[in-house]
């Protein structure tokens, strides 16, 4: 029963490596496309990942990547999971046109994203009696529910600012190639 965290953590790594090379097509997986379109729209939810791991590291590393996990973990693949998602995500946001769906679909994507996320992370949880992140250790059930609803909330924003972003880069780009000012919202 030992071995068990060590094979859904690298189950874990595996299948997030898997999704950056369908994400960047270095492999074609036909889950990628969905009906016509691709799920490219969920890329800048990714800063999420950044912005809470290395907040929460920075905090109390012990709540998120535990001094135990370097003997697993070299500080290299750390870096690769929760760190050059950054460049990549600022690289594609500046040379990818994102089309994205309408905005009840983007955020029910999203929300369906998340919740699979949470109930993997209690699965793990129940499987092996170890919590993924330390953090929910020392939350109570109630602060747990609470905090998954916050962070399902934060993850929306970052794809609603994204969202934004992707207008606003690629419909001045398109004003700029057909020679036209950008419109002004008033």
């Amino acid at each position: 029963m030992a071995l068990v965290p060590c094979q859904v953590l690298r189950a874990a790594i595996l299948l997030s490596y898997c999704s950056v090379l369908c994400n960047y097509q270095a492999i074609d997986m036909p889950a990628h496309h969905t009906y016509g379109g691709s799920w490219k729209f969920l890329t800048f939810i990714n800063l999420f990942v950044v912005t809470m791991f290395w907040s929460i590291y920075i905090y109390d590393r012990e709540l998120v990547f535990p001094k135990l996990l370097d003997n697993f973990i070299p500080p290299w693949l750390n870096h690769g999971m929760h760190t050059t998602v950054l460049p990549f995500v600022l690289i594609e946001m500046r040379t990818t046109h994102h089309e994205y769906p309408s905005r009840t679909c983007g955020l029910v994507a999203v929300c369906t994203f998340s919740v699979a996320y949470i109930l993997w992370v209690c699965w793990i949880y129940h499987v092996t009696g170890v919590w993924v992140y330390p953090l929910l250790d020392y939350l109570g059930s109630g602060a747990k529910i609470i905090f998954f609803a916050t962070v399902t909330g934060i993850i929306n924003i970052f794809y609603l600012v994204g969202e934004v972003l992707n207008n606003c880069i690629w419909d001045t780009q398109k004003c700029m190639e057909e020679g036209k000012e950008k419109p002004k919202l008033d």
